[in-house]
């Protein structure tokens, strides 16, 4: 186990703190697709990989969590038991789904020793900050034919290179003309 548990804890010294970005049923949570985008670079990176099952015997339902290391075969794994319980507005699967979902959010965040809330107990160390990367706004291209008349209005003083590369996505072709027109 000494591959997979040194792959483990290379991967928890780099792993952020996983905020909060979801809100629902009266609280704030990591939800699942942000801390799979968070963790599956990083654990790729040192040679993990989590499966998540849904299993069922004599004492009803739970999740097996597994956590292995691909090169060596190493896996460590965790049960959590998914309780029966109603839930206002929902029936019997919808709750069944949203129990699952719950608890595969808890099952991997301890098998993994990720951290998705604020520990007050240590209020006076700053946790590592995850940054949601910031998505540049899509721009339309522009065809040949408009950009060489985009080049004579920026060429006449009446548009410019700025307003060009702001409203539109350059193909590097339309970014070496700006270049050879020494515009940019």
């Amino acid at each position: 186990m000494k591959h997979l548990f040194k792959a483990l804890a290379n991967f928890q010294h780099e792993v952020p703190t996983i905020h909060k970005g979801t809100k629902g049923y009266g609280y704030s949570y990591a939800d699942l697709p942000t801390i799979y985008n968070v963790i599956n670079p990083i654990l790729d990176k040192n040679g993990l990989g989590v499966t998540q099952l849904l299993n069922s015997d004599e004492l009803g339902d739970y999740i097996q969590t597994i956590v292995f290391h691909s090169e060596s075969g190493e896996t460590i794994e965790s049960k959590t038991r998914i309780p029966k319980v109603t839930l206002k507005g929902m029936n019997e699967y919808q709750g069944f789904g949203s129990g699952v979902t719950y608890y595969r959010r808890y099952a991997i965040s301890c098998a993994l020793g990720l951290v998705t809330d604020v520990d007050n107990d240590g209020a006076h160390v700053q946790p590592k900050k995850y940054v949601k990367p910031v998505e540049e706004p899509t721009r339309p291209s522009i065809s040949n034919e408009r950009f060489a008349k985009a080049v004579d209005l920026i060429n006449d003083g009446k548009y410019t290179v700025e307003k060009l590369r702001s409203n539109y996505l350059l193909t590097d072709f339309q970014i070496k003309a700006l270049k050879v027109a020494k515009l940019c």
